[in-house]
């Protein structure tokens, strides 16, 4: 079944769409995100990057091979702001900071973190407590996350490194929920000369709408916020959270 994906900013080199959560970005068993928005648009479109299938949010296409190898080059010298939202239920470590460690495969297609910090996924992150209006809602607190890196499951990892993993989010510990509450939340960059700002809230998932008023509230624009800054060697790689 074909979704129909809404189109956040459309500009003559890329486009910018919402991927709900649970659609996989490569095609497995039916097409995938990719294929269905090239089928929905009538256009070839070019992956810059991606997002995991539970997690929902902000995802470009380029739409020529050029604009594809310009955002990856924008991507390795990390010109590219990202920042996430994600919900959990448990109490972290520390309410915010950074996280750091180099990465290694676990089991079942899961990732750990390691104390090394030779090619380190690198994430900083703050968060805030929401309290329960009714007696049967469970506290959850909420998360806006920047990394500085793409390793594949980054921010899914770097949260359950603080004892609080994600939502739904059963692979790497975290209650059961009706979906993953991981989202792509925002992406700034230049683009030719010209600062582009794209901004998308959750759409989907009872517990991010339940809460949508005090999350637009907490961090309407993630990019105008005092993020602390950090430097690494440059590396392509700019895979899912």
């Amino acid at each position: 079944m074909t979704e129909h994906f809404q189109i956040i900013a459309n500009h003559v080199d890329w486009l910018a769409l919402h991927k709900p959560a649970g659609v996989s970005f490569h095609s497995e068993s039916e097409a995938g995100f990719v294929v269905q928005a090239e089928q929905q648009l009538g256009l070839k479109l070019y992956p810059v990057h991606r997002l995991d299938k539970l997690t929902s949010g902000v995802l470009l296409l380029a739409k020529s091979s050029q604009a594809a190898a310009l955002f990856a080059e924008k991507f390795r010298q990390q010109q590219m702001e990202k920042y996430y939202l994600a919900l959990s239920d448990r109490k972290p470590k520390r309410k915010q900071g950074w996280v750091k460690g180099d990465m290694t495969k676990a089991r079942r297609g899961a990732w750990k973190l390691l104390a090394s910090q030779q090619q380190p996924a690198v994430t900083y992150f703050i968060s805030q407590g929401l309290a329960a209006q009714q007696a049967d809602v469970p506290v959850v607190r909420a998360y806006l996350l920047k990394p500085w890196t793409g390793k594949t499951h980054q921010i899914r990892v770097a949260l359950k490194s603080l004892g609080s993993p994600i939502l739904g989010d059963t692979l790497y510990g975290g209650s059961q929920a009706e979906r993953g509450y991981l989202h792509a939340y925002a992406l700034c960059f230049d683009w030719h000369g010209q600062r582009i700002e794209l901004h998308c809230a959750p759409q989907d998932g009872p517990e991010f709408l339940r809460l949508e008023d005090e999350l637009a509230a907490l961090w309407p624009r993630p990019w105008q916020l005092n993020w602390p800054s950090w430097l690494q060697p440059k590396e392509n790689n700019h895979r899912g959270a």
